[in-house]
């Protein structure tokens, strides 16, 4: 699907059943599939009633496509901790067997934040996915990656993905694909949208992620914006205490993985590996984590 085709309410007549289509087709999709890492996979939002699993923007945005929409499917095959190469390699192919009509894709991420992460090598790697990904004839979602200044560690690389942007962009471009910026998303910034790993995003920022897929999509939806609670104020050495905390228990953790070539996603398979229905009701807007309860 072309990116100016998305779906734009057509004109009803007044005759009851254009009421009814309107309530039944706020979308055109039916068969959503998600691509990528921990992002998608959502790590940092973990739902409490299901222990392991993780819930994340990709769940809440599906849950509003699935509203009003009858045999409305949903896989997700993305895995934490994944390079580029390997979600091409792992979950293209299971992608394309499914024929989906919607897929996103967020890859490179993990990439680009290496040492020595080549943001135009990795785009080159993006270019030959969507490539593939785009002869489904889906409409193709793809994200930048948000704005890291005020990350620690991660902010080092903030050029990189500035750098890595601009190239999703000119892919999305030549194929037809849409974007949704996360690097325009200035909420992303407050740290209430960060898990406390500060590497993933909480329930809070997995909410306000979703509705923004939503609102490039041009689907309507329910979820709110929320406020974030004003972070406390902290003194110089509480902050640095919390930092000690966080590198012992998270960044050296990461990067002792990264030396010994190993994977957070290492052993883990897909949460959704194929198409299954969405039952229930949703949780309450990004979840009693997101309210600091």
């Amino acid at each position: 699907m072309h990116s100016s085709e998305l779906h734009h309410p057509a004109d009803h007549d007044s005759a009851p059943d254009a009421a009814h289509s309107a309530a039944d087709h706020r979308h055109p999709w039916s068969r959503y599939v998600a691509l990528g890492d921990s992002f998608t996979e959502g790590i940092g939002d973990p739902d409490e009633s299901r222990p392991g699993y993780h819930r994340g923007w990709a769940d809440r945005m599906a849950e509003e496509l699935a509203a009003g929409t009858a045999d409305f499917a949903y896989a997700n095959l993305a895995v934490r901790g994944k390079l580029i190469a390997q979600i091409r390699d792992d979950q293209i192919a299971p992608a394309l067997d499914l024929a989906p009509d919607l897929i996103t894709l967020c890859a490179g991420g993990n990439d680009v934040i290496r040492p020595g992460g080549d943001p135009d090598e990795t785009a080159r790697t993006l270019d030959t996915m969507v490539q593939l990904l785009a002869t489904t004839g889906a409409t193709l979602l793809l994200f930048t990656g948000p704005d890291v200044r005020e990350t620690p560690v991660v902010g080092s690389v903030r050029g990189k993905v500035a750098i890595y942007n601009e190239n999703v962009r000119t892919v999305a471009a030549r194929h037809d694909a849409v974007v949704a910026d996360m690097w325009a998303l200035r909420s992303l910034t407050r740290p209430e949208m960060w898990d406390e790993d500060r590497l993933h995003f909480s329930p809070l920022g997995h909410h306000t992620i979703a509705a923004m897929a939503l609102d490039t999509l041009n689907v309507e939806h329910d979820l709110e914006p929320l406020e974030p609670r004003p972070t406390p104020e902290r003194s110089w050495r509480e902050a640095r205490a919390d930092d000690a905390v966080w590198a012992r228990h998270h960044l050296f953790p990461w990067v002792l993985r990264r030396l010994r070539g190993r994977s957070s996603g290492d052993g883990v398979t897909a949460k959704r590996p194929t198409y299954e229905p969405l039952f229930g009701g949703a949780m309450p807007p990004g979840g009693s984590a997101a309210q600091g309860d």
